[in-house]
């Protein structure tokens, strides 16, 4: 299913929170659909739940920053450029107000960091400092995305399939913790359809919607430029890290998981 007012995407419902893992994951996968409900007045909330303290630096005079506190602050500044061009204005740190659990201290939850299976998809790293993600009670980080949901009124919530879009630790609990939010609080919950982790024809299934942001292109385009440190912007292209290529996604699809919510 095709829809294409934003006033109609996400069934209709405002003030969708999307979850994503590190700085650059919400432009590549959903900047366009962000971009959109924000210009319509649809207030998206977005929730990064690491800073990307582990990942790869583009080379260049910024590499010298890979593995250094350094990174986490100047990957901080790119989201919120990011945001700026997407025009979102609702964003929290999980572990920070308003998504941390009442009560309790500032956290700072670190990137889990990963390696490459043989299988070409993200495995976890060797090693995860005690303050990572994937280290900490996972229990913690729920409340936390459960309080920023609640106090934001979130009345839908999107993130990664099961698999974490390509495997990344970070991104598979990200998956878990907002499905088990959306589950608890009784919205829905949709996941993000990315190349290879859907199934033939599945994009005109019931429970997908396939969102054309063709029109905001434009601020797509600029939010990935931001992301300097993680990514190259070549023309039509996202040019990763690690060099692989992939087509700035003019199409963004979304499948509803049912069982989270009543209807």
């Amino acid at each position: 299913m095709t829809v294409q007012d934003p006033a109609e995407w996400f069934n209709g419902r405002p003030r969708i929170m999307f979850v994503h893992a590190h700085p650059d994951d919400e432009s590549i996968t959903t900047g366009g659909t962000l971009a959109a409900l924000a210009a319509a007045g649809r207030e998206p909330l977005l929730v990064t739940l690491t800073r990307g303290e582990r990942g790869e630096v583009v080379p260049g005079p910024l590499q010298a920053l890979a593995g250094t506190h350094g990174l986490a602050i100047v990957r901080q500044n790119e989201l919120r450029t990011a945001l700026d061009m997407l025009g979102v204005v609702r964003h929290a740190f999980l572990g920070v107000e308003p998504a941390r659990a009442a009560g309790l201290s500032p956290v700072i939850y670190e990137d889990s960091g990963m390696a490459w299976g043989a299988d070409g998809r993200a495995t976890a790293a060797p090693s995860s400092g005690a303050e990572a993600l994937t280290s900490v009670p996972a229990v913690e980080a729920l409340n936390d995305l459960l309080a920023a949901a609640s106090r934001a009124g979130a009345q839908g919530i999107v993130s990664y399939d099961d698999g974490g879009g390509y495997g990344h630790p970070d991104h598979v609990l990200a998956h878990r913790l907002s499905r088990a939010v959306a589950q608890g609080l009784g919205i829905p919950f949709w996941e993000i359809v990315t190349a290879g982790t859907g199934s033939a024809g599945e994009e005109a299934s019931p429970a997908c919607e396939s969102h054309d942001v063709t029109a905001w292109l434009e601020r797509k385009r600029a939010a990935l430029r931001a992301h300097g440190t993680q990514l190259t912007v070549d023309g039509d292209d996202i040019v990763h890290v690690g060099g692989q290529r992939e087509p700035i996604g003019r199409i963004e699809t979304f499948r509803r998981i049912p069982g989270a919510d009543p209807a």
